[in-house]
C-alpha cells in the first residue's frame, strides 16, 4: 500500500502556495435532516458511557440501511432524487471526476495475508489508512494568504458532510456539542494519535507478534469464546476492535467533509481528485472488509459506493459493492452520458 501512494506526500508539499489552476468543474445534470451521531470524547470512548445502560434495554428491531432502502423503489431515477441530494450535483458525483490514479482490483490491498493474525492485521490497515488520510488533512489546514486556512470556522461552521448530516463532539461531561470542522478533525486527530500511541492498546513489542491461525497445523478454533477476542493472540486488549471501530467511523466523517466541503477547492483544482478517490476507495473496501463500518454509516457518501460498485471500481466480491444500490450509480452514469 505504501508503495501505491508513495507519490502522494511529493504532491501535497506546498500546495497552499500553488496558484488556482483554470480547471473549471463540470457536475453532472433537499431536505434538511441533521444526523447527530456520537464522537469520541477527549478521554475516551462514547459508547463506553451508555454501556450499562445499553445492556438493560431490548434489542431495537435491525432497519435496512439507505441503499437498502431506496434499492426498493423502481427507476434510477427515483432512487437517485431519495438521497436528497443538492442540484446541481456534487462535482464528486461526476465519473469524469470520480478516477483513480491505478487502475487496478484494490482488494488485493485489503486482502488480509494467510500468515498475518488478524489483530496485527487491523493495526496495520488503522496506522496506514490514518497517515493516507491526515496527507489531505494538510491541504486544508494550510495558511493562505489571509492567514486563514481552507477550512475554518467561517467557511465550515460545523463538522458536516452536506446538509443532510452533521456531528457533534462529546465533551468532558459527555454532552454533545456542535464545533468548527476545523476544530473537530482537530480533536479526532489528538483522540485517534492518542489510541494508536498508546502500547497498551497497539502493543509495539516484537515478541508479542503472533502469526495467523493454519487450520492444516492445528484443529483449535480461532475464537473459542467470550474470554477470547481479535487480536488476543498478539497482545492487543479486548477494546481493541470496537476502538479500531470507533478509529474507522471518525476517518470516514473526515473523509466525508473533505468530499462535501472541499473537493472542489482545494482538492479539484490542484489536481489532486484521483489521489483523494484512490485513497478513500480503499479506506472503504478495507472499512467493510474487516466490518469497521455498517452500512448505515456509508450514508453521506452513499452516492459515490453507488457509483463505484456500478463503474467497476468496486469488484462484485466486495461487502462495498453489496451495500451499494446499482440502480443510482448506473443513473449517475447515464447523466454524465458515460451509460
Amino acid at each position: 500500500m505504501s508503495n501505491l501512494f508513495s507519490g502522494i506526500n511529493a504532491r501535497l508539499r506546498g500546495t497552499a502556495n500553488k496558484t488556482t489552476s483554470n480547471k473549471t468543474p463540470q457536475s453532472p445534470a433537499t431536505d434538511d435532516v441533521h444526523h447527530h451521531m456520537p464522537s469520541p470524547s477527549n478521554h475516551s470512548i462514547s459508547s463506553q458511557s451508555s454501556a450499562n445502560l445499553s445492556s438493560k434495554l431490548p434489542p431495537l428491531p435491525a432497519s435496512p440501511s439507505l441503499s437498502q432502502s431506496i434499492g426498493m423503489m423502481g427507476t434510477g431515477e427515483e432512487a437517485l432524487n431519495a438521497y436528497h441530494l443538492p442540484r446541481p450535483l456534487p462535482l464528486w458525483l461526476n465519473p469524469t471526476a470520480a478516477k483513480h490514479i491505478v487502475k487496478g482490483n484494490f482488494m488485493t490491498l485489503s486482502a488480509r495475508p494467510k500468515t498475518v493474525e488478524q489483530g496485527e492485521w487491523v493495526a496495520h490497515q488503522v496506522v496506514e489508512h490514518y497517515r493516507n488520510l491526515w496527507n489531505f488533512v494538510r491541504v486544508i489546514y494550510e495558511k493562505e494568504e489571509d492567514g486563514k486556512s481552507i477550512c475554518n470556522s467561517t467557511t465550515c461552521p460545523r463538522m458536516s458532510a452536506g446538509t443532510n448530516h452533521s456531528y457533534t463532539w462529546l465533551n468532558s461531561r459527555f454532552e454533545p456539542i456542535e464545533l468548527p470542522a476545523y476544530e473537530y478533525i482537530t480533536l479526532m486527530q489528538r483522540w485517534i494519535s492518542g489510541k494508536i500511541d498508546d502500547t497498551k492498546i497497539f502493543p509495539t513489542e516484537p515478541s508479542g507478534v503472533s502469526f495467523a491461525h493454519n487450520p492444516q497445523i492445528t484443529t483449535t478454533a480461532l475464537l473459542t469464546g467470550p474470554d477470547d477476542w481479535i487480536g488476543k493472540r498478539s497482545g492487543f486488549p479486548k477494546e481493541f476492535f470496537n476502538i479500531c471501530q470507533t478509529i474507522f467511523l471518525q476517518m470516514f466523517r473526515v473523509y466525508a467533509h473533505l468530499y462535501w466541503a472541499h473537493f472542489t477547492e482545494p482538492f479539484y483544482h490542484l489536481n489532486l481528485e484521483k489521489q483523494l478517490n484512490s485513497c478513500f476507495s480503499h479506506f472503504v473496501l478495507t472499512a467493510t472488509a474487516l466490518d469497521m463500518l455498517k452500512p448505515a454509516e456509508l450514508e453521506p457518501m452513499q452516492p459515490l459506493i453507488d457509483l463505484w460498485a456500478a463503474n467497476g471500481t468496486f469488484p462484485p466480491e466486495s461487502k462495498a459493492y453489496e451495500y451499494a444500490n446499482l440502480k443510482v450509480g448506473t443513473r449517475l452514469m447515464q447523466i454524465a452520458g458515460l451509460a
